[in-house]
């Protein structure tokens, strides 16, 4: 949270002063510090407009306009004949000067190569480095992910070594390891592969590198037919067991595959504080590269999408004909001419919405997700995934990490009560968990109870010293029910300054989650399937915890009446009594001494416990 002094202020209402006389012309704007350090660099179809906004209301901005916009010592532009060029020499001044609320991608792909190492038992493996150390090198490729990937499956396939034994010196010394039991190392370490067999199956690797899987099947294919009219079976069923693990990887390969020949696919998943975007890129229609980012941005999607694809394609020399997008982008016609010029060809932006297209738009999702997930340390991949749909499904200006959600429960109005239950990150977190009975209202009126638990809900949390517990704000707030619960919250929360979205999760006949619901409108989830999941999750689970309160307390009720139904026991030695023998039932068996020695008990009193559960021997023993 940004906190501005009076000085600051008034220097932001100079600022816009300053704004409003700008023309309404295209250009770029550059935002200086204290420092003069460039810290911000945008573009603008009318910079008086553009850049008047940052120095007015802060109501709309995210939290990193704010913290940027109070920052801003002064500013300048730079006027330009088109939109189109404003974006050009946008792009070419953020490369130069990387300002720190930019989006900074670096220029890091380099090459890649092969490396096989000298000697008669050589090693392949992949580098960034030429070194003159005696090894072949086979490259320059472009893509890192490739290359990596393609080694890894040569040496897979023809079981070849990836420790760190040396050869012939370690060859007898110890136990193979655990790739050999799983038939991914023919482990020379045994002593059982000659150097001409190691040699022949280092080259197949190789061969496979260069050649790709059709020529691999078809070299190998000669070969096991060679070896099998030589009556040479064994050596044909290890050829077999290779041509085997090819056409595996290449019924893999076609699960990523593209109709269309040549394409970027690019989506995006946001944290609070980091937002995680992934490019898968298609030649041939396969895949052959994929890049993953993980940023610091506070920004909208679209402003995001807008800023990465300038950042993207300014330091890459491949732009395809279509770029596939997870959702729109800001000035995307503008960013489309950008990328036409830049690769002497027309460049359509594309956002599928079915299809094959949209499915490798929701596995690009995924991979995002992930690879959130492992730098934030916080969930894993399919909760960041549901919380990143669930945040687009209701339009959230964040990511709802930290949400509570409410349920009455009673029964005719009686024994009313109320559960909250809590998921952080797409978790249950229990030890946050609240029960509430329900004071002010009387007989059944879930919308009064309602209103009366999250009344007392956020009294707690004005008056709380700590973040903790009740003293944490939520992201979202899930009500258990209809537009009617919404409508009945809404203005309670505004009365008391909380400023929290709160939806209604509605069921369908048969019990089961069927959509979110405003006050107005319902918005299905059934083709949200991450987010469907989780909103299902949490309404069972805040149903599961208030109902459980309610037959609780049920029981409770339905014990003390029977115990205070006797004459001379009131609630207090009702509940003594509970107390010492835990259940009615072991009161019923207790004898007369037994009762008359519970706490706060006596003579008379067990007595008449005695004769409510035993009528027929007292009246004997009269």
């Amino acid at each position: 949270m940004v906190f501005l002094t009076e000085e600051k202020k008034q220097h932001i209402r100079e600022l816009r002063q300053k704004a409003m006389k700008l023309p309404l012309h295209p250009g770029v704007y550059i935002m200086h510090d204290k420092d003069d350090t460039i810290i911000y660099i945008g573009k603008a179809k009318a910079l008086k407009n553009r850049v008047s906004q940052y120095f007015g209301s802060d109501k709309n901005h995210d939290e990193k306009v704010r913290r940027m916009v109070s920052n801003v010592e002064y500013f300048e532009y730079i006027l330009t004949d088109s939109e189109f060029e404003a974006l050009v020499l946008e792009s070419s001044l953020i490369k130069q000067h990387q300002p720190k609320y930019n989006i900074l991608l670096k220029d890091d792909k380099g090459y890649s190569y092969i490396k096989v190492t000298g000697g008669a038992w050589p090693r392949i493996s992949e580098t960034k480095q030429v070194l003159d150390d005696g090894a072949k090198y086979i490259g320059p490729y472009l893509s890192a992910w490739t290359i990596k990937d393609t080694v890894e499956e040569a040496r897979k396939i023809f079981r070849l070594p990836d420790c760190s034994r040396k050869f012939p010196q370690d060859i007898g010394k110890g136990r193979p390891c655990l790739n050999y039991y799983i038939k991914q190392c023919c482990a020379p370490c045994r002593g059982r592969v000659s150097e001409a067999e190691y040699q022949e199956a280092v080259q197949e690797a190789l061969d496979f590198i260069r050649g790709g899987t059709s020529d691999s099947v078809r070299t190998l294919t000669e070969k096991m037919n060679e070896a099998a009219e030589n009556l040479d079976f064994e050596l044909a069923a290890r050829i077999r067991d290779r041509i085997a693990a090819i056409n595996k990887l290449k019924e893999r390969q076609k699960v990523v595959a593209s109709r269309v020949p040549e394409q970027d696919v690019l989506a995006l998943v946001l944290g609070n504080d980091k937002v995680s975007v992934q490019v898968f890129r298609f030649a041939g229609g396969r895949l052959y590269d994929r890049e993953s980012f993980i940023l610091n941005a506070e920004s909208e999607p679209e402003q995001i999408r807008s800023e990465f694809l300038t950042q993207y394609y300014a330091i890459r020399d491949k732009i395809p004909p279509v770029v596939t997008l997870d959702g729109p982008v800001n000035d995307g016609e503008v960013i489309a001419e950008w990328l036409s010029h830049k690769a002497g060809r027309k460049v359509k932006l594309h956002i599928p919405q079915k299809g094959d297209q949209k499915q490798l738009i929701e596995m690009c999702r995924t991979n995002a997700a992930e690879a959130l997930a492992q730098a934030t340390g916080r969930t894993t991949g399919r909760e960041t995934s549901a919380l990143d749909e669930l945040r687009q499904l209701l339009n959230l200006s964040k990511t709802p990490e930290y949400i509570e959600s409410y349920d009455i429960s009673n029964l005719a109005g009686g024994e009313n009560v109320a559960g909250m239950v809590v998921f952080e990150n797409g978790r249950p977190l229990k030890s946050a968990y609240r029960k509430f009975k329900i004071q002010s209202v009387v007989g059944q009126d879930d919308y009064g109870s309602m209103r009366e638990v999250l009344y007392r809900r956020f009294t707690e949390y004005k008056n709380a010293e700590t973040a903790e517990g009740f003293g944490r704000l939520p992201d979202l707030i899930l009500l258990d029910g209809g537009k009617g619960h919404v409508a009945a919250i809404r203005p309670l929360l505004q009365e008391m300054g909380i400023d929290v979205p709160v939806y209604g999760m509605v069921k369908d006949d048969k019990h089961r989650t069927r959509a979110i619901t405003e006050e107005g409108a319902e918005i299905a989830i059934n083709s949200n399937r991450a987010a469907f999941t989780l909103v299902s999750t949490i309404q069972d689970e805040v149903h599961r915890y208030a109902i459980g309160f309610h037959r609780q307390q049920r029981k409770k009720a339905s014990v003390s009446t029977t115990l205070t139904s006797i004459p001379g026991i009131g609630e207090t030695r009702a509940r003594a009594l509970l107390k010492h023998f835990r259940t009615v039932r072991a009161v019923s068996e207790a004898t007369r001494a037994m009762l008359e020695e519970t706490p706060g008990m006596n003579a008379p009193a067990a007595r008449a416990v005695y004769a409510y559960f035993h009528p027929e021997a007292v009246e004997n023993d009269e």
